[in-house]
């Protein structure tokens, strides 16, 4: 959530708008657009000891208050729902717009709601931030929902399990579909993920105890030397 308060101190202490967006983590479109707004709305350094944060932002941008006839979402809730293998914030906005219908209550719209929540989970849920080094690690897993495939000539539909690999700091990341997770299909996911990246990373770390139990079988560096891949 942008600091509009600690804006307004720096600028009165003479700080540069690029230093300003520098030390608090945010564009200097932000800077400027908070700095055009106090200006306008005659709001100046030092503010009142009374006017809270959410007031302060209100007197700025008065808009970005949602009006009080929207039923506002129970964040506690979405929060939990989003720890659930497959729920996505678009079905939670569905969900909670149904609610709203049937209560005959208006809902925020969707880019409103995401924001809202962004907004929660950043001032109520503490994080940490996870340095990752390029190529150091790999993180595995088969996928929490499995795919299907159709047969195009008998019309079959055969379950296929897809297998992730994921580099943590670029990003990077190879997915493939398998009809078993047998060990073959295991090793073999490996082999073509490092074909894919052109390359080995030092630490595999799966993500549970039967991947761990299937990645122990192996010896991945052995397999992808005899590929030659490093």
């Amino acid at each position: 959530m942008t600091n509009y308060r600690e804006i307004l101190r720096l600028h009165n202490h003479g700080i540069s708008q690029r230093s300003i967006a520098k030390s608090l983590e945010c564009s200097r479109n932000t800077v400027a657009s908070t700095l055009a707004r106090a200006k306008g709305a005659g709001v100046e350094w030092p503010l009142p000891d009374s006017l809270s944060d959410g007031e302060l932002r209100q007197a700025l941008f008065p808009e970005q208050e949602l009006p009080a006839s929207r039923k506002a979402p129970d964040f506690e809730y979405v929060h939990r729902e989003m720890a659930k293998s497959g729920v996505t914030l678009s079905l939670l906005w569905a969900e909670y717009c149904e609610q709203c219908r049937l209560a005959q209550e208006i809902p925020y719209m969707y880019t409103q709601f995401c924001k809202h929540y962004r907004e929660f989970a950043i001032r109520e849920k503490a994080t940490m931030h996870i340095s990752h080094k390029p190529a150091e690690r790999a993180e595995i897993d088969w996928a929490g929902n499995t795919a299907t495939i159709i047969d195009n000539i008998t019309g079959e539909v055969i379950p296929a399990y897809v297998f992730v690999a994921c580099l943590p700091f670029s990003q990077f990341a190879y997915v493939e579909a398998f009809l078993t997770m047998n060990q073959e299909s295991w090793t073999a996911a490996h082999v073509n993920a490092f074909t894919h990246w052109g390359g080995v990373p030092r630490i595999l770390t799966p993500d549970n105890l039967l991947c761990k139990a299937l990645h122990n079988k192996f010896n991945v560096k052995q397999i992808i030397m005899q590929r030659r891949l490093i």
